[in-house]
């Protein structure tokens, strides 16, 4: 067999993945739980991984109370105008009244946060970023996981969540293997927290062959937080919400720094501002709310980005693209000539190189920007994720069934990705959800909720083998090859990833269809999907890191089949920018000014819809709004 040992463990808190909203988690879950067992499993290694491995120029949420900068209502107000009015504002509340406090353990654990000399505060590159120099943040932040942890488990990729048998609908840990020894892992857990990453590569991505690898998100992120609770029978919200990025061109560069800190703008290429142009037919789409001028340039209601997005693909297909950045005024200031360039090299290093090696100089010319394909990850400004439960204090009846951040499953909790409805946490609002999921894990096991979970050893051993199938199955079959890498036996992870990729960018709304989508389109892609599921029980492996890359693709499908279910439920276009569907060009506040909700039996297969209400928590008064 493809495996070397059974690993298991007994404890009462297993971290499903170490990004950081893992390592929050880790990290809170040693102060609630003196006496607990926490194990963190990573699929990579907890001191570079998760979308933060790189490095980061900024930290995207920072509320500065104790300046007098923001407080949550604001943060609340910002997000749900840009979602166009679809957040869980318990949630982003919630997460927003901590994060402060997370930012300044950062701080005080050694990462270079820089400051305003002149006011006291930290550095400011727009309303909610604060400058880093971040590129030992990940490693600074992963240190405090691994000191309060009783175990970090790097290199194990969790495939399946344990479901308790003595107790329906509650979780019983994870099983996984080690992607270098090939052991297989059993967790046996009280709880769970899902930090695992959210997904990128669903859709085909722009760049191909030997660029494929250079995508905005974190290309390893396979979906799995969103593919392990839905096959747990975890409810799902907001699946629909893919984002769109507009960035530099073929390098995936983050534009923020240039766009707040440099004061950079686009033009079409022919020097024309062109953004307003298209701003009186997105009115009649999306409403005037949410372009109203009196509101779309004060600092509590900026354009939604969607919609900014929504122009440049217009204007692109109007012909008069490429967009540009302008930055060859900016760059005469050698002093924001340096940090142009030190935000790409602590974060985004092949950005620059692709720079260098395409002799583009933003001193001398504006660089061109594009669109990126459709990304599912809910930590950075979409709402995707499981529907979980809020805090006590200021969630309405439905948002709150349990525990602080427990989903659908009892005893299943998320952090960052994981969690549906907040958007614009970014990498310290995933770490402050961590820290407030651990919480409530530990009350949930002080209070007798996890007593007498079972998992048989029949239940063990069937996953074992569905585990390490993809091995077995080349095994048997690597000798029909006929001719380079095609055998008439199984597909390989590579092929997978292919179809799969083409599959919803033609019929979910990617690049090369203008992220236009319709009923019928999504129809057909979901019976391709499940033909695709069928095909994948053949995927073959001929080593641990094509095994690897099985469940990966794995992951990514179920996930493709979620997000699908939820773009064909959702009759309207709430983000145009970010997909059209076709048949529903216009925003329908009267019909869908609601979250959407699903849930996959685990059985059967098969998904309930359904419309949960939203509520808006803080104050939506335009006078407020625009003070």
């Amino acid at each position: 067999m493809a495996y070397k040992t059974i690993v298991e463990d007994n404890i009462d808190i297993l971290v499903a993945g170490a990004g950081l909203g893992g390592t929050g988690a880790a990290f809170e879950a040693r102060y609630w739980g003196q006496n607990k067992k926490i194990i963190v499993a990573e699929k990579a290694n907890i001191d570079r991984s998760g979308a933060v491995a790189q490095g980061l120029y900024a930290i995207n949420c920072y509320m500065g109370t104790r300046f007098g900068e923001n407080n949550p209502e604001d943060h609340v107000r910002y997000a749900r105008i840009d979602l166009m009015g679809m957040v869980r504002e318990d949630l982003l509340f919630d997460m927003a009244r901590h994060v402060d406090s997370a930012v300044h353990q950062f701080e005080e654990w050694g990462l270079p946060i820089m400051r305003d000399l002149q006011k006291g505060s930290y550095l400011r590159e727009g309303r909610w970023q604060i400058m880093i120099h971040g590129e030992s943040y990940k490693p600074i932040v992963a240190e405090a996981a691994k000191k309060s942890a009783d175990k970090v488990y790097n290199r194990v990729c969790i495939t399946h969540l344990l479901m308790d048998e003595a107790k329906e609908n509650r979780v019983a840990g994870a099983v996984g293997f080690n992607v270098r020894t090939g052991d297989y892992h059993v967790f046996k857990s009280k709880t769970v927290i899902c930090g695992a990453g959210g997904a990128s590569n669903l859709f085909k991505p722009r760049s191909v062959g030997e660029g494929a690898g250079r995508v905005w998100y974190a290309p390893w992120s396979s979906g799995s937080a969103y593919a392990l609770m839905i096959n747990a029978g975890a409810k799902m919200t907001q699946m629909e919400n893919r984002i769109v990025l507009a960035r530099f061109k073929d390098g995936y560069g983050p534009v923020g720094a240039y766009f707040l800190h440099l004061k950079a703008y686009t033009q079409n290429a022919y020097g024309d501002e062109y953004e307003s142009k298209w701003f009186p037919g997105l009115q009649e789409m999306v409403g005037k709310e949410y372009l109203d001028p009196e509101l779309s340039h004060a600092t509590h209601r900026p354009i939604p980005t969607c919609l900014r997005n929504h122009a440049i693909i217009h204007e692109v297909n109007a012909g008069r693209g490429p967009i540009h950045m302008v930055t060859m005024h900016s760059f005469q200031d050698p002093h924001l000539e340096e940090i142009g360039w030190h935000n790409f090299l602590g974060m985004t290093v092949g950005q620059a190189v692709l720079w260098a090696a395409t002799d583009v100089d933003p001193k001398n010319e504006n660089p061109e920007l594009t669109t990126s394909e459709p990304y599912v990850m809910g930590s950075h400004a979409t709402g995707c994720g499981a529907w979980c439960s809020g805090p006590a204090d200021i969630s309405p009846p439905e948002y709150q069934w349990g525990y602080n951040r427990m989903m659908s499953v009892e005893g299943l909790f998320g952090a960052g990705d994981a969690v549906g409805g907040t958007p614009h946490a970014f990498s310290s609002g995933s770490f402050t959800e961590g820290r407030i999921a651990a919480k409530s894990a530990c009350q949930y096991i002080d209070d007798g909720k996890a007593e007498g979970i079972r998992v048989s050893e029949a239940t063990i051993a069937k996953l074992k083998e569905e585990v390490f199938r993809p091995m077995e199955h080349y095994k048997v079959h690597r000798n029909d090859i006929v001719a380079g890498e095609v055998n008439p036996n199984y597909h390989n992870p590579r092929q997978n990833l292919d179809r799969l990729q083409k599959l919803m960018d033609e019929y979910c709304g990617g690049v090369t269809v203008n992220y236009m989508t319709n009923d019928k389109l999504l129809s057909i892609g979901l019976k391709k999907l499940k033909i695709m599921e069928e095909d994948l029980q053949k995927i073959a492996a001929k080593d641990l890191h094509e095994l690897l890359r099985a469940w990966e693709v794995k992951h990514r499908h179920r996930t493709s089949e979620c997000v699908m279910q939820h773009t064909l439920f959702r009759k309207e276009t709430r983000w145009p920018g970010y997909y059209y569907r076709g048949d529903a060009l216009k925003l329908d506040d009267k019909n869908w000014h609601v979250l959407t909700v699903s849930r996959r039996d685990p059985q059967t297969g098969k998904y309930t819809m359904e419309k949960a209400p939203l509520y808006h928590l803080v104050d939506v008064d335009k006078a407020a709004a625009a003070e």
